[in-house]
């Protein structure tokens, strides 16, 4: 492994934008498929585990930090395969920064994935949780990957149903965590403009502003003015982005909750559950706004968590935890952390 750089005692909070957690005892960056390839097979002569790591927005290091090895994954990459004049499809590497490829795909008048704007992260993470916002979500777009299989130690490709997308969630979080390394995406994007009705809180901003015209530009625009305004740049105030996934409940559930709360936000999902935003959630058990063992509950967006004086993962998991508790004991809704753990 001489041509690639190892690096030892790495500490975590430099990787992640929550800014904590302990120490990596190995950490590399590769740039192509046979640098990942000799790290996997270096860890696995040793013993070790690999963990996969995009920009650290949606991963939260623990204090005692990875015994294995963490693979900057920086695989670069950005052509079109395929143009008709009515849909594209374009092949993207895995270390792609997310926006700047939303950035690139908007300026090409091509639609599907402009309401995902502003998401920090790497292209090849947007599969891992099925990233989504304002409607649309990766699964919508996505139509096949290429990732390095670690158990057959070979480059294979998966197609859409194969990653096993539901909310937030695909085989790369559930039952295949820590078998792949992705190395590229190929989405299918389309000419035509976006149309409305669009996602309540896109369609609530579109209206106030008079906007009726649309164009995968004004749409990115507007997603951005929201996200900018409701949610902390993690460079300045350290976050995860969304902490807690929304909340999944059965149609009974929804009749209880109405009964107290006529004005309940909730969107039908294709399974015949409802989705109630987990912020509301919290903000109803009084805690936006919240300080809790150094955790701020945003105050404009009670789904994300700054750290303003955490020092440690521990300091997060009790924040975390009197939040979980705190809408169960109110709602009997038991809500769930969205980013992963190293």
């Amino acid at each position: 492994m001489d041509h690639m750089e190892i690096r030892t005692e790495i500490p975590l909070q430099q990787y992640t934008t929550m800014r904590l957690g302990g120490t990596a005892r190995f950490m590399a960056s590769a740039t192509s498929v046979n640098e990942v390839r000799e790290l996997y097979n270096s860890a696995k002569v040793q013993g070790i585990p690999i963990f996969v790591l995009g920009g650290g927005s949606n991963v939260i290091a623990r204090d005692e930090g990875f015994e294995g090895a963490v693979l900057l994954n920086r695989i670069k990459g950005f052509a079109v395969l395929t143009d008709d004049g009515q849909t594209a499809t374009i092949k993207v590497g895995a270390g792609e920064i997310w926006d700047e490829v939303v950035k690139r795909t908007v300026a090409m008048g091509l639609s599907g994935i402009e309401a995902m704007s502003a998401i920090p992260g790497t292209a090849g993470a947007a599969p891992v949780q099925n990233v989504g916002a304002y409607g649309q979500e990766v699964a919508d777009v996505l139509t096949e990957l290429e990732a390095y299989d670690s158990l057959a130690d070979r480059v294979v490709t998966l197609d859409a149903a194969e990653c096993g997308f539901s909310y937030r969630h695909s085989i790369f979080r559930g039952e295949a965590s820590g078998r792949y390394c992705i190395l590229s995406i190929i989405i299918k994007l389309h000419h035509a403009a976006p149309k409305p009705p669009f996602y309540a809180g896109l369609q609530r901003y579109l209206t106030d502003m008079n906007i009726t015209t649309f164009t995968p530009q004004v749409i990115r625009d507007a997603v951005m003015a929201i996200r900018f305004d409701k949610l902390p740049d993690p460079t300045e105030r350290p976050n995860a982005g969304s902490f807690f996934k929304n909340a999944l409940i059965e149609s009974w559930q929804l009749s209880e909750l109405r009964e107290q709360y006529p004005d309940v936000p909730c969107y039908d999902m294709p399974d015949g559950r409802h989705k109630v935003p987990t912020g509301w959630l919290i903000e109803q058990a009084g805690l936006k706004g919240a300080l809790l063992h150094g955790m701020r509950v945003h105050d404009k967006n009670a789904l994300v968590l700054i750290n303003e004086s955490a020092t440690s993962y521990h300091d997060l998991a009790a924040a975390r935890d009197a939040i979980i508790q705190a809408v169960y004991d109110k709602f009997h809704i038991q809500i769930q952390q969205e980013p992963l753990e190293i």
